[in-house]
């Protein structure tokens, strides 16, 4: 018995070693990506000309223009109805008369609190109010939130987690406060940016909704709401939860008021269509978002969100990934099964581009092979200052053991790059196989790859430049979503699922 195990044992491992054999017509193609082609797309999709490409406003339709010209340039087809637009239709939200109450207190958005959310109130709401601590299971496990506000203590930028939390024992309103110094005035400037123009939403918003949203608040107005002081709640947020420090504190009440007005918004997905030989029925879509967070509505220096990495890195390798398979396809060694070139709007207003296609599908989902998304991939993180060229890969494994293991191999063939695996782990506090467009794919079914570079100092600021993207790393990431396609567009047998 151990013999035979020990024989099916190396079997696997030699076809997963040939799985992906060198082949010399991918090579040539893949050689069509340069860092010069890179940096002369991303030097204008950056520039402040684009206005930081906030989803609807004039930058991201010239963006929306330059893209979809470079697809007509390749030869590309458009393939809604002849147009390389997809029409995404939003509704935003614009914060009218929005504030908090505490006792004879009155706390106004952008000012003492920022709300962040699309749901109106219909007017002066009043719910008790309670503190939940770091916002951890534990913690909720010591309270009953049912119906009332939470205030949670909250020194990262991974909300998302004690929210989800907050939402599933019934909480009514969640109020997030972080303890650092100058954190919030930080954040308001931020806020005021990208969402005293509106949230978005792919639904009319509706008032009174289960989910009011989340009012973002100062330490001191979360002392003011909790009638405590900020070492009194530090000490009882870090208490071990078995002594239950959270149920002691008294709770009290606020009044809460959300005005939005609610206007339709119209944006647009671009994508480039690549018809296959024999399988053209099957689809490989290879996506980025070409959106960011627009400029800052007040401050000092640069106002402009160039979003060079994020996501000009991804949106400019969709487009050398598409140029290097158009050329071969001129040269007849297109591939055998189809590519659809996508670039998405509103992903930073919450994934609206791709969760629009989904809902509406081009080509029918279940001829969709694969997801290969790319968002943020020009930078080096912290965590790698003197690392081998790396990558992160976030979610291969998660559908399709059979994507994971061509994605491995293939890398070992062509590019050799290091595949960090530490963001894709779906409970990992950051939740990032949670937070980019192939999201909208995995959760229909459809098999990924996440490839992403890590969080930086410049993420979703200002200093996002052109000049800080490494150019060299940049070409091979993009190369290595350009082999890992074209190994699934030219085998055999499409990507299977794992059976559930």
């Amino acid at each position: 018995m151990m013999k035979h195990r020990l024989s099916m044992l190396v079997g696997v491992l030699l076809s997963v070693s040939s799985l992906v054999a060198q082949d010399p017509v991918a090579q040539k193609y893949g050689n069509i990506i340069t860092s010069e082609d890179l940096k002369e797309y991303l030097t204008i999709l950056a520039s402040d000309a684009f206005e930081g490409r906030e989803t609807g406003k004039r930058g991201q339709k010239i963006a929306a223009a330059f893209i979809s010209a470079h697809f007509q340039e390749l030869g590309l087809a458009g393939p809604v109805e002849g147009s390389y637009y997809q029409p995404v239709t939003l509704y935003t939200s614009i914060p009218g008369d929005i504030y908090i109450k505490a006792g004879q207190q009155k706390f106004i958005n952008f000012v003492d609190v920022a709300y962040y959310g699309s749901s109106s109130s219909d007017g002066e709401v009043s719910v008790p109010v309670v503190f939940a601590g770091l916002g951890r299971k534990e913690d909720f496990d010591q309270l009953n939130v049912e119906g009332k506000a939470v205030v949670i203590m909250n020194t990262d930028q991974n909300f998302r987690a004690p929210l989800a939390i907050a939402r599933e024992k019934g909480a009514k309103l969640a109020l997030i406060y972080n303890p650092e110094p100058g954190a919030f005035k930080e954040l308001v400037a931020q806020f005021k940016g990208f969402l005293s123009g509106g949230s978005l939403s792919l639904k009319r918003p509706e008032s009174n909704s289960k989910n009011t949203g989340i009012f973002f608040v100062s330490p001191n107005v979360a002392e003011k709401v909790l009638n405590s002081t900020a070492e009194k709640l530090a000490k009882a947020a870090n208490e071990d939860s078995k002594k239950g420090a959270l149920k002691k504190l008294k709770p009290g009440t606020i009044t809460y008021q959300i005005a939005m007005d609610v206007k339709t918004l119209k944006s647009e997905n671009v994508l480039g269509y690549l018809e296959g030989t024999d399988k053209k029925d099957e689809l490989v879509i290879i996506t980025a978002h070409y959106d960011h967070i627009g400029k800052f509505a007040s401050g000092e220096g640069d106002l402009i969100n160039n979003g060079a990495d994020d996501d000009g890195s991804g949106t400019v390798s969709v487009m050398s990934i598409a140029k290097a398979f158009a050329e071969a396809k001129k040269a007849g060694k297109g591939p055998r099964r189809s590519i659809l070139f996508m670039t998405v709007t509103g992903e930073e207003k919450g994934l609206l581009g791709s969760d629009y296609y989904t809902q509406h599908p081009v080509f029918p989902l279940d001829k969709t092979v694969v997801d290969l998304n790319i968002d943020m991939v020009g930078r080096s993180d912290p965590q790698h200052k003197d690392s081998a060229p790396y990558v992160y890969i976030i979610g291969s494994d998660k559908l399709s053991t059979e994507l994971h293991t061509l994605s491995e191999a293939t890398n070992r063939t062509y590019t050799n790059l290091l595949f960090d695996y530490t963001y894709n782990d779906q409970n990992h506090p950051e939740r990032l196989y949670y937070r980019s467009d192939h999201w909208n794919f995995a959760k229909n079914n459809i098999p990924i790859i996440f490839y992403f570079d890590g969080i930086h100092e410049d993420y979703h600021k200002p200093s996002d430049e052109v000049d800080k993207i490494e150019f060299d790393l940049l070409t091979k990431r993009a190369q290595v979503v350009f082999y890992t396609a074209w190994e699934i567009a030219n085998r055999e047998q499409r990507i299977a699922t794992d059976k559930k």
